[in-house]
Protein backbone atom coordinates (compact mmCIF):
# COMPACT_ATOMS: atom_id res chain seq x y z
CA UNK A 1 0.00 0.00 0.00
CA UNK A 2 1.37 3.37 -1.03
CA UNK A 3 1.00 6.10 1.59
CA UNK A 4 1.04 9.78 0.67
CA UNK A 5 3.18 11.07 3.54
CA UNK A 6 2.64 14.71 2.64
CA UNK A 7 -1.09 14.18 2.87
CA UNK A 8 -0.68 12.42 6.20
CA UNK A 9 1.12 15.45 7.59
CA UNK A 10 -1.36 17.90 6.10
CA UNK A 11 -4.31 15.97 7.52
CA UNK A 12 -2.68 15.68 10.92
CA UNK A 13 -2.01 19.40 11.12
CA UNK A 14 -5.50 20.22 9.87
CA UNK A 15 -7.26 17.93 12.34
CA UNK A 16 -5.24 19.16 15.29
CA UNK A 17 -5.78 22.75 14.18
CA UNK A 18 -9.52 22.11 14.07
CA UNK A 19 -9.36 20.70 17.60
CA UNK A 20 -7.72 23.89 18.80
CA UNK A 21 -10.35 25.98 17.03
CA UNK A 22 -13.15 24.00 18.69
CA UNK A 23 -11.40 24.50 22.03
CA UNK A 24 -11.24 28.26 21.45
CA UNK A 25 -15.00 28.32 20.92
CA UNK A 26 -15.77 26.80 24.31
CA UNK A 27 -13.46 28.84 26.56
CA UNK A 28 -15.45 29.86 29.64
CA UNK A 29 -15.00 31.54 33.03
CA UNK A 30 -12.98 28.60 34.30
CA UNK A 31 -9.96 29.94 32.46
CA UNK A 32 -10.34 33.34 34.13
CA UNK A 33 -10.64 31.65 37.53
CA UNK A 34 -7.48 29.64 36.90
CA UNK A 35 -5.51 32.74 35.93
CA UNK A 36 -6.81 34.67 38.96
CA UNK A 37 -5.94 31.77 41.23
CA UNK A 38 -2.35 31.78 40.00
CA UNK A 39 -2.09 35.57 40.22
CA UNK A 40 -3.38 35.48 43.81
CA UNK A 41 -0.97 32.68 44.73
CA UNK A 42 1.84 33.83 47.03
CA UNK A 43 3.74 30.61 46.49
CA UNK A 44 4.68 28.66 43.39
CA UNK A 45 2.80 26.90 40.62
CA UNK A 46 3.52 23.17 40.80
CA UNK A 47 2.58 21.10 37.78
CA UNK A 48 2.19 17.34 37.82
CA UNK A 49 1.18 14.65 35.36
CA UNK A 50 2.07 11.11 34.39
CA UNK A 51 3.49 9.85 31.10
CA UNK A 52 2.77 12.11 28.12
CA UNK A 53 0.86 14.46 30.43
CA UNK A 54 3.98 14.71 32.53
CA UNK A 55 6.04 15.72 29.52
CA UNK A 56 3.44 18.39 28.73
CA UNK A 57 3.59 19.49 32.37
CA UNK A 58 7.34 19.94 32.20
CA UNK A 59 6.98 22.17 29.17
CA UNK A 60 4.26 24.27 30.79
CA UNK A 61 6.31 24.65 33.96
CA UNK A 62 9.36 25.72 31.94
CA UNK A 63 7.34 28.27 29.95
CA UNK A 64 5.81 29.77 33.07
CA UNK A 65 9.16 29.90 34.89
CA UNK A 66 10.75 31.74 31.97
CA UNK A 67 7.96 34.31 31.81
CA UNK A 68 7.72 35.47 35.39
CA UNK A 69 5.67 32.78 37.16
CA UNK A 70 7.69 30.72 39.62
CA UNK A 71 6.88 27.19 38.59
CA UNK A 72 8.29 23.67 38.55
CA UNK A 73 7.30 20.12 37.65
CA UNK A 74 6.68 17.47 40.28
CA UNK A 75 6.51 13.81 39.25
CA UNK A 76 3.34 12.29 40.75
CA UNK A 77 5.01 8.97 41.55
CA UNK A 78 7.89 10.63 43.38
CA UNK A 79 5.45 13.02 45.05
CA UNK A 80 3.52 10.09 46.54
CA UNK A 81 6.77 8.83 48.03
CA UNK A 82 8.01 11.99 49.69
CA UNK A 83 8.25 14.81 47.15
CA UNK A 84 4.94 16.21 48.41
CA UNK A 85 7.21 17.89 50.93
CA UNK A 86 7.94 20.37 48.13
CA UNK A 87 4.40 21.73 48.38
CA UNK A 88 3.95 24.76 50.61
CA UNK A 89 0.67 25.16 52.44
CA UNK A 90 1.43 28.08 54.80
CA UNK A 91 0.77 31.76 54.10
CA UNK A 92 2.76 31.26 50.91
CA UNK A 93 0.68 28.33 49.71
CA UNK A 94 1.26 26.88 46.27
CA UNK A 95 -1.21 26.17 43.48
CA UNK A 96 -1.01 22.69 41.95
CA UNK A 97 -1.93 21.99 38.32
CA UNK A 98 -2.78 18.32 37.72
CA UNK A 99 -2.85 17.04 34.13
CA UNK A 100 -4.65 13.85 33.14
CA UNK A 101 -6.69 13.46 29.98
CA UNK A 102 -8.92 10.75 31.43
CA UNK A 103 -8.97 12.33 34.86
CA UNK A 104 -8.51 8.84 36.28
CA UNK A 105 -4.72 8.43 36.25
CA UNK A 106 -3.96 6.53 39.44
CA UNK A 107 -0.64 8.22 40.25
CA UNK A 108 -2.27 11.64 39.95
CA UNK A 109 -5.40 10.76 41.93
CA UNK A 110 -3.30 9.48 44.82
CA UNK A 111 -2.06 13.02 45.40
CA UNK A 112 -5.50 14.54 45.87
CA UNK A 113 -6.19 13.47 49.51
CA UNK A 114 -2.87 14.94 50.69
CA UNK A 115 -3.31 18.12 48.66
CA UNK A 116 -6.83 18.48 50.08
CA UNK A 117 -5.51 18.06 53.61
CA UNK A 118 -2.97 20.80 52.92
CA UNK A 119 -5.73 23.11 51.70
CA UNK A 120 -3.92 23.38 48.37
CA UNK A 121 -5.80 24.84 45.42
CA UNK A 122 -6.00 22.44 42.48
CA UNK A 123 -6.34 23.31 38.79
CA UNK A 124 -7.16 20.33 36.59
CA UNK A 125 -6.39 20.09 32.88
CA UNK A 126 -8.47 17.13 31.77
CA UNK A 127 -10.76 15.79 29.10
CA UNK A 128 -12.82 13.91 31.67
CA UNK A 129 -15.70 16.22 32.57
CA UNK A 130 -17.11 13.86 35.19
CA UNK A 131 -13.81 12.27 36.22
CA UNK A 132 -12.50 11.90 39.76
CA UNK A 133 -9.91 14.58 39.06
CA UNK A 134 -12.51 17.04 37.77
CA UNK A 135 -14.76 16.47 40.78
CA UNK A 136 -11.93 17.19 43.22
CA UNK A 137 -10.41 20.22 41.49
CA UNK A 138 -11.11 23.83 42.37
CA UNK A 139 -10.98 24.78 38.69
CA UNK A 140 -11.33 22.50 35.67
CA UNK A 141 -9.90 23.44 32.27
CA UNK A 142 -11.61 21.41 29.56
CA UNK A 143 -9.04 19.64 27.36
CA UNK A 144 -11.39 17.16 25.70
CA UNK A 145 -11.07 16.30 22.02
CA UNK A 146 -13.41 14.47 19.66
CA UNK A 147 -10.70 11.97 18.77
CA UNK A 148 -6.97 11.55 18.49
CA UNK A 149 -5.29 12.09 15.14
CA UNK A 150 -3.67 8.72 15.71
CA UNK A 151 -5.31 6.37 13.15
CA UNK A 152 -6.07 3.93 15.99
CA UNK A 153 -7.41 6.73 18.20
CA UNK A 154 -5.04 5.50 20.91
CA UNK A 155 -1.74 7.41 21.03
CA UNK A 156 -2.02 10.79 22.78
CA UNK A 157 -1.67 13.21 19.88
CA UNK A 158 -4.48 15.71 19.49
CA UNK A 159 -5.14 15.62 23.23
CA UNK A 160 -1.54 16.49 24.06
CA UNK A 161 -1.61 19.32 21.51
CA UNK A 162 -4.69 20.73 23.24
CA UNK A 163 -3.15 20.33 26.71
CA UNK A 164 0.03 22.15 25.76
CA UNK A 165 -2.01 24.90 24.08
CA UNK A 166 -3.98 25.40 27.30
CA UNK A 167 -0.70 25.69 29.19
CA UNK A 168 0.58 28.25 26.69
CA UNK A 169 -2.68 30.20 27.00
CA UNK A 170 -2.23 30.31 30.79
CA UNK A 171 1.32 31.56 30.37
CA UNK A 172 0.27 34.23 27.85
CA UNK A 173 -2.54 35.44 30.13
CA UNK A 174 -0.10 35.70 33.04
CA UNK A 175 2.42 37.57 30.86
CA UNK A 176 -0.26 40.13 29.95
CA UNK A 177 -1.59 40.38 33.52
CA UNK A 178 1.88 41.02 34.91
CA UNK A 179 2.92 43.29 32.03
CA UNK A 180 5.96 41.07 31.52
CA UNK A 181 8.28 42.91 29.11
CA UNK A 182 11.17 41.83 26.84
CA UNK A 183 13.71 43.11 29.35
CA UNK A 184 12.09 40.92 32.00
CA UNK A 185 12.25 37.95 29.64
CA UNK A 186 15.93 38.67 29.05
CA UNK A 187 16.70 38.45 32.75
CA UNK A 188 15.70 34.78 32.69
CA UNK A 189 17.43 34.10 29.34
CA UNK A 190 20.92 35.58 29.72
CA UNK A 191 22.35 32.92 27.41
CA UNK A 192 19.91 33.58 24.59
CA UNK A 193 20.32 36.14 21.83
CA UNK A 194 17.60 38.40 23.25
CA UNK A 195 19.05 38.26 26.76
CA UNK A 196 22.49 39.00 25.44
CA UNK A 197 21.31 42.00 23.45
CA UNK A 198 19.18 43.45 26.25
CA UNK A 199 21.55 42.80 29.16
CA UNK A 200 25.06 42.86 27.71
CA UNK A 201 26.83 46.20 27.37
CA UNK A 202 29.29 47.14 24.67
CA UNK A 203 32.23 47.07 27.09
CA UNK A 204 31.45 43.44 27.96
CA UNK A 205 32.09 42.16 24.42
CA UNK A 206 34.12 44.82 22.61
CA UNK A 207 37.59 44.22 21.23
CA UNK A 208 39.95 45.89 23.70
CA UNK A 209 43.33 44.51 22.74
CA UNK A 210 45.46 45.19 19.65
CA UNK A 211 43.34 48.08 18.43
CA UNK A 212 44.39 49.35 14.96
CA UNK A 213 45.75 52.77 15.97
CA UNK A 214 47.58 54.78 13.30
CA UNK A 215 48.79 58.36 13.07
CA UNK A 216 47.63 61.07 10.66
CA UNK A 217 51.00 61.11 8.94
CA UNK A 218 51.42 57.33 8.63
CA UNK A 219 51.96 56.13 5.05
CA UNK A 220 48.97 54.21 3.69
CA UNK A 221 51.03 51.05 3.09
CA UNK A 222 51.80 50.96 6.81
CA UNK A 223 48.13 51.61 7.57
CA UNK A 224 47.20 48.56 5.51
CA UNK A 225 49.79 46.49 7.36
CA UNK A 226 48.29 47.56 10.70
CA UNK A 227 44.79 46.68 9.51
CA UNK A 228 46.01 43.27 8.35
CA UNK A 229 47.89 42.47 11.54
CA UNK A 230 44.96 43.39 13.79
CA UNK A 231 42.36 41.74 11.51
CA UNK A 232 40.00 44.61 12.23
CA UNK A 233 39.10 45.71 8.72
CA UNK A 234 39.67 49.29 9.72
CA UNK A 235 42.23 51.73 11.11
CA UNK A 236 41.70 54.30 13.86
CA UNK A 237 43.46 57.50 12.89
CA UNK A 238 44.69 59.44 15.94
CA UNK A 239 45.87 63.05 16.09
CA UNK A 240 48.88 64.42 17.97
CA UNK A 241 46.82 64.63 21.19
CA UNK A 242 45.94 60.94 20.86
CA UNK A 243 42.33 61.77 20.07
CA UNK A 244 40.33 60.11 17.32
CA UNK A 245 40.60 62.13 14.11
CA UNK A 246 39.05 59.71 11.68
CA UNK A 247 38.78 56.16 10.44
CA UNK A 248 39.89 54.22 7.37
CA UNK A 249 37.99 51.08 6.38
CA UNK A 250 38.55 48.33 3.83
CA UNK A 251 35.74 49.95 1.86
CA UNK A 252 37.56 53.28 1.78
CA UNK A 253 40.62 51.58 0.28
CA UNK A 254 38.59 49.71 -2.34
CA UNK A 255 36.67 52.79 -3.37
CA UNK A 256 39.88 54.78 -3.77
CA UNK A 257 41.49 52.08 -5.88
CA UNK A 258 38.57 52.06 -8.34
CA UNK A 259 39.49 55.59 -9.45
CA UNK A 260 43.25 55.69 -8.76
CA UNK A 261 46.10 53.48 -9.92
CA UNK A 262 48.25 53.68 -6.80
CA UNK A 263 48.26 54.47 -3.10
CA UNK A 264 51.86 55.57 -3.25
CA UNK A 265 52.61 58.77 -1.40
CA UNK A 266 49.32 58.87 0.48
CA UNK A 267 49.09 59.39 4.22
CA UNK A 268 46.36 58.20 6.58
CA UNK A 269 44.93 61.74 6.68
CA UNK A 270 44.39 61.64 2.91
CA UNK A 271 42.05 58.65 2.99
CA UNK A 272 40.30 58.82 6.34
CA UNK A 273 36.69 59.69 7.00
CA UNK A 274 36.55 62.41 9.61
CA UNK A 275 33.09 61.44 10.82
CA UNK A 276 33.53 57.99 12.39
CA UNK A 277 30.52 56.39 14.05
CA UNK A 278 31.16 56.09 17.78
CA UNK A 279 29.21 54.85 20.76
CA UNK A 280 29.62 54.83 24.53
CA UNK A 281 31.08 51.64 25.96
CA UNK A 282 28.30 51.67 28.58
CA UNK A 283 25.31 51.30 26.23
CA UNK A 284 23.62 47.95 25.75
CA UNK A 285 24.23 45.80 22.71
CA UNK A 286 20.67 46.26 21.46
CA UNK A 287 21.36 50.01 21.21
CA UNK A 288 24.67 49.34 19.48
CA UNK A 289 22.98 47.12 16.90
CA UNK A 290 20.39 49.81 16.27
CA UNK A 291 23.12 52.41 15.78
CA UNK A 292 24.92 50.15 13.29
CA UNK A 293 21.75 49.64 11.25
CA UNK A 294 20.94 53.35 11.18
CA UNK A 295 24.49 54.28 10.13
CA UNK A 296 24.77 51.34 7.70
CA UNK A 297 28.06 50.21 9.24
CA UNK A 298 29.26 46.88 10.57
CA UNK A 299 31.60 48.23 13.23
CA UNK A 300 31.40 50.91 15.92
CA UNK A 301 34.14 52.67 17.86
CA UNK A 302 33.60 52.51 21.61
CA UNK A 303 34.57 55.43 23.81
CA UNK A 304 34.74 56.03 27.55
CA UNK A 305 33.23 58.99 29.42
CA UNK A 306 36.27 61.13 28.59
CA UNK A 307 35.94 60.52 24.86
CA UNK A 308 38.91 58.18 24.64
CA UNK A 309 38.78 55.24 22.25
CA UNK A 310 38.65 52.06 24.33
CA UNK A 311 37.46 49.38 21.92
CA UNK A 312 35.72 48.21 18.77
CA UNK A 313 32.40 46.42 18.48
CA UNK A 314 31.38 44.69 15.28
CA UNK A 315 28.12 43.20 14.01
CA UNK A 316 29.16 39.65 14.85
CA UNK A 317 30.22 40.42 18.42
Amino acid sequence: MTINMRQVMANSLREQGNALFVLSERVDSSFEKAVEMILDCKGRVIISGMGKSGLIGKKIAATMASTGTISFFMHPGEAFHGDLGMVRFDEHADVVVLISYSGETDEVLKLIPSLKSFGTKIIAITGGHDSTLAKNADVVLDASVKEEVCPNNLAPTTSTTVAIAIGDALAVALIKARDFQPQDFARFHPGGSLGRRLLTRVKDVMQKERLPFVKLCMPVNEVILTMTETRSGMALVMDDNNKLAGVITDGDLRRYMTTHETLHGLKAADLMSDKPVCISQDVKMIEAEKAMKEAHVKCLIAKDDDGNVVGLIDWAA
